[in-house]
């Protein structure tokens, strides 16, 4: 249990956590308490954009900073695999070729346009996201990794992290991270509780196509495509979170 979640600490951050064991049962632990990790991230990054708005700071100014913080604290690596699966996917082609194109060290224009929009998207929510929108936005995104996880979703290739943690978590434990983090996204829209966990759950319907098209066209889930599922999540959940 506590090899799981240092692996899930050093893997989805760059917290100072001395790394434990790795085998396919840390894995399955690690990506089970993902969404924790993300939860404390979120908090991390509530309060830098708390503390920016009451120190004057203009709301996109603090916005713009609370993101540039959100890669730094997980080395750009969802950003990187989102550039990459985009990448591949808006090639149209399938299987090794696309997997081959996901492996190549530049970023495509499809890339570029999607860490792009994605960073404005973040950004722009930011403004009207409260404290506990955003600690709700950074566990669901990490919610996408258990999710994209679970048994049954097949590695695209026989290494790399893909291939350690696909299909390692079971449902149960699916289940009980959602409703974890359905119970965080209760407070995340002070005077309508029901917001938040609606929310959640259109943030992991998108990530259930996304994973779907991914596996179709891939043969199954990567690291990059992890990283994309983060990445995707926690956009449609502050654009969500923040609707009048």
């Amino acid at each position: 249990m506590l090899d799981g979640v240092r692996l899930a600490v050093t893997t989805l951050s760059v917290l100072p956590v001395r790394a434990g064991r790795v085998d396919r049962s840390a894995a399955a632990v690690a990506m089970a308490v993902a969404p924790a990790v993300g939860a404390l991230l979120g908090l991390i990054l509530a309060g830098v954009h708390e503390g920016l708005r009451a120190l004057g700071s203009p709301a996109l100014v603090a916005a713009g900073v609370t993101v540039a913080a959100g890669a730094l604290l997980t080395r750009g690596l969802h950003l990187d695999g989102l550039a990459d699966t985009i990448d591949a996917l808006g090639s149209y082609r399938s299987g090794s070729a696309a997997l081959e194109i996901m492996k190549k060290p530049d970023i495509g224009p499809f890339g570029v346009a999607a860490i792009a929009a994605t960073l404005l998207i973040q950004a722009g929510a930011l403004t009207e996201a409260g404290p506990w929108a955003v600690v709700t936005a950074w566990a669901t995104g990490r919610l996408a990794v258990t999710v994209a996880c679970r048994r049954g979703v097949p590695a695209a290739r026989p290494e790399g992290l893909g291939s350690l943690v696909a299909s390692s978590v079971p449902l149960p434990a699916v289940l009980g991270s959602a409703a974890c983090v359905a119970g965080l996204a209760l407070a995340a829209v002070p005077g309508r509780p029901w917001q938040g966990p609606a929310a959640v759950a259109a943030a992991m319907f998108a990530v259930i196509l996304l994973l779907r098209h991914t596996v179709r066209r891939f043969g199954g889930i990567t690291g990059d495509v992890l990283g994309a599922a983060v990445e995707c999540a926690v956009t449609l959940t502050l654009v969500l979170l923040t609707l009048a």
